[in-house]
């Protein structure tokens, strides 16, 4: 029985070793754990949804998502070949124009009134603490943090490793100026070394006032958040940015519910909304959105236009890479919603109305 205990020994202190590495960041502790345990939406040790969430629908196990995730051949869940992709010179844009660039999955820059934003960016080739897991797909990684101008306002939704990248993060430091999240987020920020003086770190409902004419709104979702085991002891939002010019809603991960009529009566109507679209299943229905409510979230919202996102870029689902855009560009068309879908690295015009491509179409 010495053997078996010594190697179990070593097999937790590895694993503790290792999710102690500076990716993972750091727990909330003294001042900050204070506030977060006064929060409203913060009961029983962790951050609660609005409505009862269960990470899981009623009757699924992780033992068959496992199983179907890995040995589930039927569908095409990685593309055949590249995706396209162009290249927008982002160093050197024309200040006067307002624009939207989409990195895949949940990153994206935005040019509005002559400021610069950024969205979740994900620039290392993988959205997991292990580098051989969840790569991307090939073709999308065509942006880095040098492509990237300084950065007025930088967001950051939840602190999942799909959409808080370690590697981008450091990488990232010199050119921030701003960047907002949600309460419980800044402790891994600052133990990477960013300036707490930057960080605009907030819970559900909160105002911030960024620059003349800039307000950002934070709102809920309906998710969850976390690096490592433990879960929910940061909170993971949306929020509303109005410009002098814009109104738009950049939406954070989340299942489909009330809130999304409660923001847009509060806040709509929105000229863009960006909402996920991807790596949905009805297995974990209450989490993430399946094209047809994404959909209905944008009307809820009062949108004038939807860009969707969290897909082209990781597999994190079993469904078809491409089945995402397909359902979503049929239901739109269907509910006469104007949907914008560019290709990874295209410049959308957000005063005008471009015409895209079905480029994924051309995949096979």
């Amino acid at each position: 029985m010495l053997v078996p205990g010594i190697l179990i020994l070593i097999a937790t202190l590895a694993v503790y070793l290792f999710m102690n590495e500076p990716p993972f960041g750091a727990s909330p502790a003294g001042e900050r754990l204070e506030k977060i345990q006064d929060s409203p939406n913060y009961r029983d040790h962790q951050f609660q949804n609005l409505s009862l969430t269960p990470a899981l629908t009623e009757g699924a196990g992780y033992f068959k998502i496992l199983k179907q995730f890995f040995f589930d051949k039927s569908t095409q869940k990685i593309p055949p070949a590249p995706l396209p992709s162009t290249k927008t010179d982002l160093l050197h844009l024309d200040t006067r124009k307002n624009i939207l660039v989409w990195f895949g999955h949940s990153s994206y820059f935005m040019q509005i009134d002559r400021k610069t934003i950024l969205v979740d960016p994900v620039f290392s080739g993988n959205a997991s603490p292990l580098r051989f897991t969840t790569k991307s797909f090939q073709g999308t990684d065509v942006y880095g943090v040098k492509d990237l101008p300084e950065i007025d306002y930088l967001f950051i939704t939840h602190d999942h490793w799909d959409h808080l990248d370690y590697k981008t993060i450091l990488q990232l430091k010199p050119k921030v100026k701003k960047l907002i999240t949600g309460l419980g987020v800044a402790a891994h920020l600052e133990s990477w070394g960013y300036d707490k003086n930057i960080i605009e770190e907030r819970d559900w409902n909160a105002a911030i006032r960024l620059d003349d004419g800039f307000v950002v709104n934070t709102v809920p979702a309906r998710h969850f958040s976390g690096r490592g085991i433990k879960r929910n002891r940061t909170i993971w939002m949306s929020f509303v940015l109005s410009t002098p010019g814009k109104k738009i809603f950049i939406g954070g991960d989340s299942g489909y519910d009330r809130h999304f009529a409660e923001i847009g009566n509060q806040f709509g109507p929105f000229d863009l909304v960006i909402l996920e679209n991807g790596q949905y299943d009805e297995k974990w229905k209450y989490i993430h959105m399946n094209p047809e409510e994404t959909v209905q979230a944008a009307f809820d919202l009062q949108a004038v236009k939807l860009l969707p996102v969290h897909w082209a870029k990781f597999s994190l689902s079993v469904h078809a890479w491409n089945e995402p855009i397909i359902r979503i560009k049929k239901e739109a068309a269907r509910r006469n919603l104007n949907l914008l879908h560019p290709m990874i690295g295209e410049a959308v015009d957000l005063d005008g109305d471009p015409v895209f491509q079905t480029w994924w179409e051309k995949i096979h």
